[in-house]
């Protein structure tokens, strides 16, 4: 199963926005440091600006935050970027003769609902400034000169 990686990897464009403010940076260059394509990282940027998070012009390397990374939530990243879609999705391919493969979905769904609100709440707290710090704190023990870098959940190391 393909899980979206959508929000992670524009919150990624934001930071290297953030952190990069002098440099013009192009799409390729984000895309190296995502890991992807530039094509893509042009796609995530036109939703950061249709929703009003960054600037730019089309062709040019000088995109930048509308507002200070305190007033920008990760609720308005996920917004711009999976738009209405929830972060939980029921089967929808049940058996619909089947009791139970009917009732469980509706069940489960009110729950869903539940998590997708408490979710938003929590997206809505967080701001990329708040990232950012994170992301500060985490590079301050790392020793720039060689040694392996913090674990990631999958168990890889930064290198």
């Amino acid at each position: 199963m393909k899980y979206s990686t959508k929000l992670s990897d524009t919150l990624h464009i934001l930071a290297f926005l953030s952190l990069g403010a002098e440099e013009r940076l192009t799409s390729a260059r984000i895309a190296e440091s995502v890991k992807t394509n530039p094509a893509y990282i042009r796609r995530l940027m036109a939703a950061l600006k249709n929703a009003g998070l960054i600037t730019n012009t089309q062709g040019q390397a000088n995109a930048s935050l509308t507002r200070p990374p305190e007033q920008i939530t990760m609720l308005d990243v996920y917004r711009a970027a999976e738009g209405e879609k929830p972060l939980l999705h029921l089967d929808v391919d049940t058996n619909p003769a089947c009791g139970v493969g009917i009732h469980i979905q509706l069940a489960i769904a009110d729950f869903y609902q539940q998590v997708q609100q408490a979710a938003e709440q929590k997206m809505g707290e967080i701001t990329l400034a708040d990232i950012l710090a994170r992301y500060h704190k985490k590079i301050e023990g790392l020793d720039l000169f060689g040694e392996q870098g913090p674990a990631i959940p999958d168990g890889r190391r930064y290198q």
